[in-house]
């Protein structure tokens, strides 16, 4: 016989809109809900699978939650399981750290909350023929600078051990140091299974031939915003007799973010440039496993549309939110330009000269990267902005010096390129006149 349970993490439920760039009503709608969809979906997948439990590697909520909505969400869906005899484990993350709901909620019977000191709980199922142990522990506070797993207990021999823990392992892109560890050492301690959270990707490290033991980071099942793009899941895990792991990836996500690039080099006049934008919709929306699909368009090449483009920018974007309307549960995110016109010059005096606007476009570049003066500037209007932001986005402005300044350099660079655009629509209007 087998026993079999799912392994989620990251949900971030009732998760605040994370990009100023969802202006669009319906959209905000669609990702603001999309958390508690995707848990839905995770509740019903435990169901429909008749698993005997379901594990949460942490961050559950959001951090500093308050809204008793969203604990009466988390009740009644957990109350499902409960009334189905399916067991439910969760430690708590760096986020569930902060949050009040943790604390004051009280949970059905059959949800098994691990605290701040290390535990294991023994479950006997006669669908296994051995015991099976969970070993867990949760943040006590929002940081945990030191590995945890010294405070794991060893594996109960004769029964199939089960560790949640969350953490960065020893770091990944984006972030922090959070319960630092290597999977070695989580296969070299002899459980068969860790149940990871806190990095947003999927991994799956298979048992090598040192070690029996399989470690899986879930991923978080649905994407907040571009960052955390593609398609998310959780995992179904089966344990056969011998202790042999059997793992599975389920989609759970509703809307999937998507980057969509295009090259338009090709494209000669609005007509083919718009034509171009929903192929390449039609066919990221063709290859998108979720229901829903929010696309961030990046539109690249040498075409003499580029300034069009970006004085016209609003237009395109209609256009473009129509083509994806279009294509059908498709949506448009943010629509990025980082198109250039054709290389051209002109006879001056019989000497070869380059094009005016192009050579001013290139000084105003020169003196951009070394004026400090005016890069100091923009940084205090931008941090007088930040300051008054809600704090769940102030993150757009980059999470570090160094992201701030690099999105300072963009802005100047994309301002720069509009007063372009705008000055050669001018010189074509005064050609054509």
């Amino acid at each position: 016989m087998t026993y079999r349970f799912i392994h989620a993490a990251d949900i971030h439920l009732d998760s605040p809109l994370r990009s100023l760039a969802l202006r669009n009503n319906e959209l905000a709608t669609l990702i603001g809900n999309a958390t508690r969809r995707a848990f839905e979906r995770i509740i019903d997948l435990a169901l429909n699978e008749r698993v005997h439990a379901l594990l949460i590697a942490g961050d559950l909520y959001d951090g500093d939650q308050t809204s008793m909505k969203t604990a009466r969400f988390l009740a009644e869906q957990l109350r499902r399981l409960d009334q189905a005899g399916i067991d439910v484990f969760i430690i708590r993350g760096n986020h569930d750290a902060l949050s009040k709901i943790t604390k004051e909620l009280i949970l059905p019977d059959r949800v098994q909350i691990f605290d701040r000191k290390a535990r294991a709980i023994t479950v006997n199922t006669p669908d296994h023929e051995q015991p099976v142990v969970f070993h867990g522990l949760s943040f006590a506070k929002p940081h945990a600078p030191e590995s945890l797993l010294p405070s794991y207990s060893l594996p109960v021999s004769g029964a199939v051990n089960i560790g949640l823990m969350h953490t960065s392992l020893n770091g990944a892109e984006g972030h922090d140091l959070y319960a630092p560890v290597s999977v070695a050492d989580l296969q070299s301690h002899g459980f068969h299974y860790w149940a990871l959270g806190h990095i947003h990707k999927r991994a799956v490290y298979a048992p090598t031939n040192a070690y029996n033991s399989t470690v899986v980071m879930a991923g978080n099942p649905q994407g907040r915003d571009i960052n955390e793009a593609g398609a998310k899941s959780v995992t179904l895990v089966t344990i056969d007799d011998s202790g042999t792991v059997h793992t599975e990836e389920r989609l759970t996500s509703i809307a999937q973010f998507e980057r969509v690039h295009v090259d338009v080099s090709a494209c000669e006049d609005w007509r083919a440039l718009v034509q171009a934008v929903h192929e390449a919709l039609e066919a990221k929306r063709e290859a998108t496993a979720s229901e829903h699909l929010v696309a961030r368009l990046h539109l690249t090449g040498s075409t003499a549309l580029a300034w069009q483009m970006r004085r016209d920018h609003d237009l395109l974007l209609t256009e473009a939110e129509d083509r994806a309307a279009q294509t059908g549960d498709c949506w448009i995110e943010k629509l990025e330009i980082e198109c250039t016109p054709p290389r051209k010059a002109h006879q001056q005096n019989t000497v070869l000269a380059a094009d005016p606007l192009q050579e001013l476009g290139r000084l105003i570049s020169d003196e951009l990267a070394v004026n400090v003066q005016f890069q100091s500037n923009l940084a205090e209007q931008m941090d007088a902005l930040m300051k008054k932001l809600p704090a769940e986005i102030r993150n757009m402005f980059g999470g570090d010096e160094t992201q701030a300044q690099a999105l300072i350099t963009d802005l100047l660079q994309k301002g720069s390129e509009d007063v372009l655009a705008e000055l050669s629509a001018a010189a074509q209007a005064e050609e054509q006149a």
